[in-house]
Parts: C-alpha cells; structure tokens; sequence
C-alpha cells in the first residue's frame, strides 16, 4: 500500500529576511511558479495567509484544459491550438485578451508535458461546457483534478526544499526609489513584518469569497452563495493597485450553474458530469438546456425556470467516471434508487415525464443527434441501465474573471501599461484571459501555464 503524504508547512522561526522571489498564495499557480523558478536556480519562498494549502485550487474537479497533447493522440483525439483558442474566445464572448489567449492555448500542451515530466499524469480526457473537442485532461484515477494536483505539485515543493509559511498576511508591496519591487511587508498575528526580494509573484487568486466586492461590481449577485474558499477575498488586486497597477474587467464575475448546497455550504457540482453523459431536468421532469452550453447559458436558462434550481439525473455508468460523486454522495447530496420511477418519487418530479425524457435522451445518444436542444458532446454513455442518481442544483458565484492586467509575460502593468519592474502575477488574481466567461478545465491550466511562465520571466528579470 502506498504511504500517505503528507506536507508540513515551515515553522514561523524558519523564516528569513530576505529571498530571491515572494510568491503570495500557495495554490496551483503559486506551486507551479516556484517549482520552476526553484529549478532555475533561485531561492523563492511562498507565503500563505490562510492556515490551509492550495487555495481555491483543492476546489476545482473537471480537469485541465489543453491541445495537441500526447494524451489527446493516444484517446485518437485530433486537436489543434486554433480550435482551442477559437473555442475560448467563442466562450469568452469575444472579449478574451488575444495576446494572453493566444500564449495560453500555444503553451497548453507544452504544460501537460512539464506535469508529467514530474510524475504528474494527466492521462484521461474528457470534456467540458462550451468545448467542441475532448481536451479536459485529468489523472487516469479520475480523482478531481485540483486535490490531485496540489498534493503532486506539493511533493516537488518538498523535493526542491522551497520554503512554505502558512497564516502569513502580506499587507504591502515595497518599492526602492526607482520604482521597482524590493520586497513585502506582511502580518504574523499581531507582528508586523518585512521581507526583501527582488520580485514577487502574485498569485493570490480572486474575489469571489468577498461579498461587498462581488456586490460592488454585480449588485444582482448579492443573492447567491460562492463555491470559493474563505480566503479568496481579493487581494493581490488591492495589493496591486495600491502601488498603481492597473485592474480590468472587474464586473466579469462569473455565476456556475450546478452548485449544490448543504445548511451555508455551496458544493460545485463539476461540469465533468455533464461532460460524461448526466442531464439537467425541471420540476416537470423535462430538459431544458443544452448541457453543455456556456456556463453563462446553463445559468440563464436555470434562472429563467424560476423553480429554485434543477435536477442532476444520470446513472451508475456516468458516476464510474467521475469519482467526485463519491464524495458528494457522502455528505448527502445524492438521491438514488434502482429505477426512475422512484427516483422521481423521492424528488418529486412527474414520473411519466423523466422516463419520456430519459428515453428521448438515450435515443439521441444512440443516434448522435440532440434534435431539441443541439447538444453535441457528452453523448457516448445513454441512461439506460440503474441505478439512478440526481443531484438538486443551483447557480452561484464561482470564479472572477477581472482582475489585474498582464502582458503574456505576466508582468503586471500600471496605468500607462507599462511593466511595474519586479511585480508578476498569474492565475486568477489577473484578468482579461476568459473574457466574459470561464470555459471549465481554463483556470486549472492558467494555473500551469502562467505559474510556470511567472517564474521563467521572474527568472529572466533576476538575470
């Protein structure tokens, strides 16, 4: 059996007063980001102001978006890097950044081969929302992709022995009379503290747990819970234009439509089931949507129901492909039965309606046509066979798409947009890549693929 691993954070006494490189937030981007610049030789550090690792990534559960990937190839899925851009800019309204868009879909695959080269598989795919072609890499255990990943992003912390502080608050980017980074200054409980660098990675993440910023940019959102973790408050953005960086799209905030909630907890329900065959019906046991829409779409047309939400519905050979069922089904999101017609018993939907449903469904699977709604993907397993699942689900604020400014060296820019020297950033904290809307399986690989360009050009800057 394999042993367990488990990572221990630096002791608070182990800290020093001066490093290479200040990486702030310790999820994807913030590991990927040291893991490379540590490779090149530099000495950064990562400081996390929570108590736990891994930010909003450990949240995350569909995948890794990419193309032209040798796991792609060996599934006989023909991609190109055009067709992931064109889908994301489609995705994103048209309103994406072509220079960060155009650098995220070319480094993409380049990304899933740096993780692997570190022992980090990516070797399933499958797909999301508004994705015409498989390209939502995730491990062959089909575990969620953001647990997984932090945890294997954590072992190369610890092999390259980086330095990781929890419960450390930064406060302030320090400048030097020229303008340019020369370090932090952050809170260690009621101690103020100073830390010297030459330049700082932000990867703070975004705003979507701060309510009065979420109310500030969307006063209509105000009425939805938030899938984000306690501390994705916002703020690298506040420590970014304090000193005059420039913050953009900061209203593009986005609402996912399959969140389900226990008391005060919203639990994304990952587009990964709706990828692998599950669909959504009404209080009428009707579908309504083409599932794999846009986030943007799905919601809407939820939201026009007016009934609260909807119904999850899929089977045991659709929950065999995604593992996060599990543990939705272990806190008591899933209702199950070995037929339909009890299934719809215990939530309350016409009977006669889900099995006309579910039998029209399986019958454009057969046949690869979804002559009512023109859904196209998620379409190779029919709900034929029990037992049968459903999930109540909902919308809620899930990801920020605003934020600060960067060129596709991920250097933060000011007002002018001009570079501030020392100053990066990647990964939520920075905007303009999705748009007006987050294509699912984008921000785990804006995470690689900006964590790791930050700490190539933090490198390249140093030298």
């Amino acid at each position: 059996m394999a042993e367990t691993f488990q990572f221990q954070a630096n002791k608070i006494t182990e800290l020093d007063e001066h490093y290479d490189l200040v990486i702030i937030g310790s999820g994807a981007t913030g590991l990927t980001s040291a893991v490379q610049v540590a490779e090149l030789g530099l000495k950064p550090v990562i400081l996390e102001k929570m108590d736990k690792i891994g930010g909003n990534t450990t949240r995350a559960s569909s995948g890794m978006n990419a193309a032209e990937t040798m796991p792609q190839l060996q599934h006989h899925i023909v991609d190109s890097m055009d067709e992931f851009y064109d889908d994301t800019f489609a995705g994103g309204g048209k309103q994406n950044d072509p220079q960060l868009l155009r650098y995220f879909t070319d480094h993409s695959a380049l990304a899933i081969e740096w993780l692997a080269r570190h022992d980090i598989n990516l070797d399933d795919v499958t797909i999301t929302g508004g994705m015409n072609i498989k390209r939502t890499h995730r491990p062959n255990s089909m575990q969620p992709i953001g647990g997984f990943l932090v945890t294997e992003l954590l072992k190369q912390v610890t092999k390259n022995k980086i330095p990781l502080f929890i419960g450390i608050h930064v406060t302030d980017l320090l400048k030097d009379l020229t303008g340019k980074i020369n370090g932090v200054q952050a809170q260690i409980g009621d101690k103020t503290v100073k830390i010297s660098a030459k330049a700082v990675i932000l990867a703070t993440g975004g705003f979507g747990a701060n309510a009065n910023l979420v109310a500030k940019y969307q006063p209509e959102f105000k009425k939805y819970p938030t899938t984000n973790q306690p501390g994705a408050t916002g703020d690298g953005i506040q420590l970014g234009t304090a000193i005059g960086a420039q913050a953009v799209s900061m209203d593009q905030i986005q609402v996912h439509p399959t969140v389900a909630k226990v008391d005060d907890h919203a639990f994304l329900i990952g587009e990964v089931l709706r990828g692998e065959g599950a669909i959504l019906v009404n209080q009428a046991g009707q579908r309504f949507v083409n599932e794999l829409d846009t986030r943007k779409t799905v919601t809407n047309a939820i939201e026009t129901l007016n009934e609260g939400g909807a119904q999850l519905i899929f089977n045991q050979s659709v929950r065999d492909r995604v593992k996060a069922v599990e543990f939705y089904d272990r806190i008591g999101l899933v209702q199950s039965s070995s037929n339909l017609n009890q299934l719809a018993t215990q939530i309350k939907i016409d009977q006669t309606k889900i099995e006309q449903t579910v039998a029209t469904w399986n019958q454009a699977v057969a046949q690869r046509s979804d002559l009512q709604f023109g859904r196209t993907t998620g379409m190779e397993r029919q709900l034929n066979v029990g037992p049968y699942y459903a999930i109540h689900i909902s919308p809620a604020v899930h990801y920020t798409m605003g934020g600060l400014k960067i060129n596709a060296q991920t250097q933060v820019l000011d007002q002018n947009n001009h570079p501030i020297e020392g100053l990066f950033a990647g990964g939520e904290v920075a905007g303009g890549l999705h748009g007006n809307n987050r294509i699912g399986g984008n921000s785990i690989a804006e995470t690689v693929i900006f964590g790791r360009q930050a700490g190539q050009q933090v490198y390249r800057y140093l030298m």
